[in-house]
This record gives C-alpha cells, structure tokens and sequence, in this order.
C-alpha cells in the first residue's frame, strides 16, 4: 500500500532513488516493481524493519513472475543510518522519498537539509505526513497515540511543511490526499485504545482494510478517491530541486 504515488514520478534507468525512513520497504519494493532498471537505497535508523523490508522484497520476487527476468527486483542497498547525517556524497540521488518519517522526528528541518544535500539539481522530493485535522482528532482521541515509543512529534500546520521545503529553493509540483479509508479505522483505535487492536470494531475493519487492500473493488476504490480530500490520513506533496 504505497502512499507516495510511485508510478508518476517516471525514474529514469539506472536513476539513484533514495527511500529515506523506508521502514517495511513499501516504496522501496514500490521503486523496483515500476522501475526495475534503478538503483534504490532502502535506509532506516531501524535495523529490524530493514530485516523485515529486505524478507518482504524476498518474499514479492518469489510471487511476481516478472522477478524471473533480468530486470528482477535488486534494491541497491538497505543502508542502517541516521537522517540527520546522511552517509552520502553531495548530489548523490536523482530522486528522494520521505514517506511518514518527518512528523517522527525532533528536528525535522535537519534532516530536510540532508535531502537538499544529497539531491541532484532538477531532481524529485516526494514527501507524506499525516495531514493535519483526521492527525488532530486522533491526538485528541487518545494520548497515548502519540506517546508510544517512536510516536507522532508534531503536527505539521498547514502548509508549514511545504514552506520549508520551498526555502531550500524547491519548486512544488502537486499534492493530494491518500488513505481516507484508513482515517476512521485510527479514529476507532484511538477512541478504544485501552482495549488495543483485538477490540471488536477495531478487528472488524482492520478486516475491511485487508479485503481491500488485496481485492482492489471498484467500490471501495471509488469511495476513497471521492474521500480522500477530506478525510485523507496523508497529506502528500511533490517537488523538484531548482538548479
């Protein structure tokens, strides 16, 4: 389930694309699906969702039957390291993606300097947080949302997050919203978070989610598209580096 739209962003073959806080490798494995030909680098500060991305990529090649070919699914690298120091050269990436990662850390202006750095001039940004209202109702659902280990820091204020990134000389290209469907389902974990995933409501739509997930009906598919500028969990924006 890719919340970045991964198949627009046209990666060039043999384009380096940097996924920064790759967690499980969606969007890696995203990268490598649509656009076999590139070399991606898969980094996060978490050495077991790097375990579990480099299985999953595993597991994906086994079931896809294109992962016979030559162009078979080859992540460049998972990569253990800090975002506030980035183990790169200057001008290292034709293309960046920060999928939910910045609203995890304390200075994320820090780590927008990284990317500036290590992205090539004219090169892609592809950044997602949660967006701002469905992300304030949960906070205020449910304390503990946010006051786990590794929790949500902040709540990027509208159009806060894109001004910082435009003062480091990018020009934004479009943005939308993604995963309404998932807004309600947080909403209820929130509101019964005592009870924890396992409570009734909660089980029962997560269920939803999964049908959906791996079925892809019209329907659902459809009422999401219409939802998801109001009720979208993401906020997700797009930028290319000026020269």
């Amino acid at each position: 389930m890719e919340t970045i739209d991964i198949q627009s962003l046209a990666i060039e073959p043999g384009a380096r694309v940097l996924d920064l806080g790759c967690g499980e490798g969606r969007h890696s494995i995203a990268c490598q699906f649509y656009f076999p030909a590139a070399h991606v680098v898969a980094l996060d500060l978490n050495l077991g969702d790097l375990k579990r991305a480099q299985t999953k990529q595993e597991q994906f090649q086994q079931l896809n039957s294109a992962a016979s070919s030559k162009d078979s699914l080859n992540i460049s690298s998972y990569l253990c390291a800090d975002a506030y120091k980035l183990p790169f050269k200057e001008h290292s990436f034709e293309h960046v993606i920060c999928s939910e990662v910045l609203e995890h850390i304390d200075d994320y202006q820090q780590v927008l300097n990284e990317i500036t750095r290590c992205l090539k001039p004219g090169g892609s940004l592809s950044v997602s947080v949660p967006a701002r209202w469905p992300e304030q109702l949960c906070w205020a659902l449910s304390k503990a949302y946010h006051q786990v280990e590794g929790g949500h820091l902040r709540i990027f204020k509208k159009n806060e997050l894109e001004q910082a990134i435009q003062q480091r000389k990018f020009q934004k290209l479009r943005k939308h919203k993604a995963h309404a469907l998932h807004s309600p389902y947080w909403w209820l974990r929130c509101l019964f978070w005592r009870q924890g995933e396992d409570f009734l409501l909660c089980r029962l739509y997560h269920k939803i989610l999964v049908w959906d997930l791996l079925k892809r009906p019209l329907l659902t598919r459809s009422l999401e598209k219409l939802l998801n500028p109001v009720l979208g969990k993401s906020q997700v924006s797009y930028f290319i580096k000026h020269d």
